[in-house]
């Protein structure tokens, strides 16, 4: 009988096998609910963060004309 796998021995690794498998879809179905979670925060968070830029005035350091009250950054300086 070496070798051999019981009936009993194939029943608890068919349970042990489901039981994996339903955890994993519960883990996966958590994850993605957090991960819409997540988005929707960070989506709240950044539209705050925009409406509190203040924008730079003349002489003042810039990257691109948007980050000025003029509306023109030139040389890395708003004018």
């Amino acid at each position: 009988m070496r070798g051999q796998l019981s009936a009993e021995m194939l029943v608890v690794l068919v349970l042990v096998l489901g039981l994996a498998i339903f955890l994993a879809s519960v883990m996966f179905k958590s994850a993605g609910q957090a991960a819409g979670k997540i988005e929707e925060k960070t989506g709240t968070v950044l539209e705050a963060g925009e409406k509190n830029i203040t924008k730079s005035s003349s002489g003042q350091y810039c990257v691109e004309d948007a980050d000025c009250e003029s509306g023109y950054c030139t040389a890395s300086r708003c004018e």
